[in-house]
């Protein structure tokens, strides 16, 4: 089955062409016959690259708001005749946009996306009417979700400057209107900006972004920022909402290395039969009530990877995470029939991504910027290829200084050697 699997999304991935049209925009696609139809339009203008703290959030939320082409009131009217749905989305490296649409539909939803990158209005109060609103709703909704807040702390920690930034502007944001149209303006040239298609033909598509995108800026610098560099750390917040959490990574510089992928497959706890334990090194030594969730989260430049541990008492998180670390610690000695069941698991993984539209994107994602082409070929032999040394080698990670976040009840939950790292 996974063979089967596994050869159609490789038949899906070979579809991909990564090219540079007269527009000077990367344009990949790829058209499996599918009725519906989506476009993402990637920006190089995640929080890793803001002039100010808040700055990217506040740009992500003036999507789809007004343009010299319509109103803000005029794209959702518009869309919902269309009956497509908009979003966008953030993360510390990108800025995504996309439109979802029937098949046929897709000049107008380039057309609109490409009005907010090329003449966005930033109305003073559409910012303070809608944006701010939001970014205090999304930004209070953060600091609820103990795992959210895990997590920002732990980029902190571990990259502190660049990828440590949140993706979250405080609830009472400091930003200016002048702050966002100065980033938006930096940020929207030519040079940032990618985008993905699928159930579109890439011919089409790239037709409709060279004449959507003549206007946008091509004299601009694409976005940069200092190497990443990775330090550690700990640090323990206080907090009386959501389950005990704690987190336990360890970050690496320069490209992924595939092997963490199956280091993140042997440990998953989770269980490939419904209602079975799981036969994970950690799943065995849970305490009722606990979970453990691998983290393995790429960037261009650095890694960061670790295990998020979640439970109702501080008692049964640190004895979730006395498991947890002992086991990633005893991962170096896996061989012969553990690791090929971890590269299996991890293969599996990597193909079945590519079933859901949301998977092929964020394949395509990390790598037309590098314009590297994407083959789940190239990514499942990379996979095969982890044998014993270079399992071994990924797992050193763990040698270097840990990133420990605890959220919760910091006066029970456990310190890091007393989880035994």
């Amino acid at each position: 089955m996974l063979a089967a699997r596994a050869s159609t999304a490789s038949r899906l991935a070979r579809n991909f062409a990564t090219v540079v049209d007269s527009a000077g925009v990367k344009v990949a696609a790829v058209d499996n016959g599918q009725p519906t139809s989506a476009v993402t339009f990637l920006v190089k203008a995640g929080s890793r690259y803001e002039p100010k703290p808040g700055v990217a959030h506040a740009l992500k939320n003036f999507a789809f708001k007004s343009t010299a082409k319509r109103s803000a009131l005029a794209t959702v009217r518009e869309s919902e005749l269309y009956g497509g749905v908009l979003s966008a989305s953030l993360s510390r490296e990108y800025l995504a946009l996309s439109s979802e649409f029937l098949r046929g539909d897709e000049p107008f939803f380039v057309d609109l996306i490409s009005s907010f990158l090329t003449s966005g209005k930033y109305f003073r109060h559409e910012y303070s009417e809608y944006v701010l609103p939001v970014i205090e709703a999304e930004s209070t909704a953060a600091s609820l979700d103990p795992s959210v807040r895990a997590l920002e702390l732990a980029h902190t920690l571990a990259f502190r400057s660049g990828l440590g930034s949140s993706l979250f502007a405080s609830p009472h944001s400091a930003v200016t209107l002048e702050d966002v149209k100065s980033y938006a303006a930096t940020a929207f040239n030519k040079g940032n900006i990618a985008v993905l298609g699928t159930g579109i033909d890439q011919a089409t598509l790239s037709k409709l972004v060279e004449k959507s995108l003549a206007s946008a800026s091509s004299s601009g610098t694409s976005s940069s920022t200092s190497p990443s560099l990775y330090f550690g750390g700990e640090t323990r917040l206080e907090s009386h909402s959501g389950p005990e959490t704690v987190f336990i990574g360890f970050g690496a510089v320069g490209p992924t290395d595939p092997a963490l992928a199956v280091l993140a497959a042997h440990l998953a706890p989770q269980a490939s039969v419904k209602w079975s334990q799981g036969l994970s090194p950690i799943s065995a030594g849970l305490p009722l009530g606990t979970s453990v969730q691998t983290v393995l989260l790429p960037y261009s430049d650095a890694t960061l990877f670790g295990l998020l541990i979640q439970g109702p008492t501080a008692q049964g998180v640190k004895e979730a995470a006395k498991v947890a670390t002992k086991a990633l610690k005893e991962a170096s000695s896996v061989k012969g029939e553990e690791l090929k069941k971890a590269v299996a698991k991890a293969k599996f993984t990597a193909a079945s991504a590519l079933d859901a539209r949301d998977g092929i994107l964020n394949a395509l994602s990390s790598n037309i910027f590098a314009n590297a082409e994407v083959s789940i070929d190239a990514t499942l032999a990379s996979l095969d290829n982890v044998n014993e040394a270079a399992f071994s080698k990924a797992v050193s990670i763990t040698k270097a200084k840990p990133t420990f976040v605890a959220v919760g009840s910091i006066q029970d939950l456990p310190y890091p050697d007393e989880v035994g790292l």
